[in-house]
């Protein structure tokens, strides 16, 4: 009988227990879901932070990254413009050199165009010194026609008449023109001058016996200048200073178409070129008329001279 009114207890009882049970874990189930919910939310806060702070920090990776391609372009400008200075400062150093060398240059020819002219002054003034000398030496053969002294931009030239130094047709000295050329020597010796003495004829053609020892005119010419160079040379002008030119009749000074003109004509031309050395002797002979042809063979007339 007990054991019955226990079980009668017992089950009696149970509802109870279990209603307890069902309360307890429904109240551990609110607990835990209210848990949940505030983590979730807080994962979600949370969250939401995150994305918040992955646009932040996209928005500063895109402004480095405009900064950078920014910074990128400007080097390369800065590279390009350093590139282009250098290339400027080159030309410019290049342009510089240049300038000074063409100074330097300049200066020379200054200094060399002076150093000319000084010493064109000093010729100038010696050829002066020299025309006076020649002309008071030879004051009377000046006077009476027998010579002409004339001043050139380079040098002086003397004209001396064939009548006065040789006989027609010949290439002797006579002895009034060895007196004339003696004084001539006497003033030219003492001078460093170079000296050309030209020979010129009229333009008659030689004949008979005398074109048998002068052809022509050229030959004629030749050995009359020729000669007046053998006495300077005796009189002390030094040989190298010398030079003999035939021009026969090519350079008159007249015309041929009278015996007045003829005379003029034939004449022995004496020229005093300012020494510079080896180089001015080339320059005269290259200036010289010396190879001008020689007159028609041909042509008719009574004999040179």
């Amino acid at each position: 009988m007990p054991i019955r009114r226990s079980r009668r207890r017992f089950f009696a009882g149970l509802p109870i227990v279990l209603l307890l049970v069902c309360a307890q874990a429904a109240c551990v189930a609110r607990s835990s879901w209210d848990t949940l919910q505030e983590e979730h939310q807080a994962v979600v806060a949370e969250r939401d932070r995150l994305n918040q702070e992955i646009r932040r920090l996209t928005i500063e990776r895109d402004s480095f990254e405009a900064q950078y391609v920014e910074a990128q372009e400007s080097l390369e400008d800065e590279r390009v413009v350093r590139s282009t200075l250098a290339s400027n400062l080159e030309q410019l150093s290049a342009e510089a050199e240049s300038l000074d060398e063409s100074l330097d240059a300049e200066r020379r020819a200054h200094l060399e165009a002076a150093a000319a002219l000084a010493a064109r002054e000093t010729e100038l003034a010696a050829m002066q010194s020299t025309y006076d000398e020649l002309v008071g030496d030879l004051e009377a053969e000046v006077s009476a026609g027998q010579i002409e002294i004339e001043r050139l931009r380079e040098g002086l030239r003397l004209n001396v008449s064939d009548e006065v130094l040789f006989a027609s047709g010949s290439a002797e000295l006579d002895d009034t023109g060895r007196k004339v050329l003696v004084k001539v020597a006497g003033q030219l010796a003492s001078l460093e001058d170079f000296i050309e003495v030209r020979g010129h004829t009229d333009d008659r053609r030689i004949r008979g016996a005398l074109a048998k020892r002068y052809p022509t005119n050229w030959e004629l010419a030749a050995a009359r200048s020729a000669r007046v160079v053998r006495l300077l040379e005796e009189r002390g002008v030094p040989g190298d200073r010398l030079a003999v030119v035939s021009l026969g009749p090519n350079d008159p000074i007249a015309p041929n178409d009278s015996s007045q003109g003829r005379a003029r004509n034939r004449r022995i031309e004496i020229r005093l070129i300012p020494s510079r050395g080896p180089a001015a002797r080339s320059e005269a002979a290259a200036s010289s008329p010396a190879s001008a042809g020689p007159a028609d063979p041909a042509s008719e007339g009574p004999p040179g001279g």
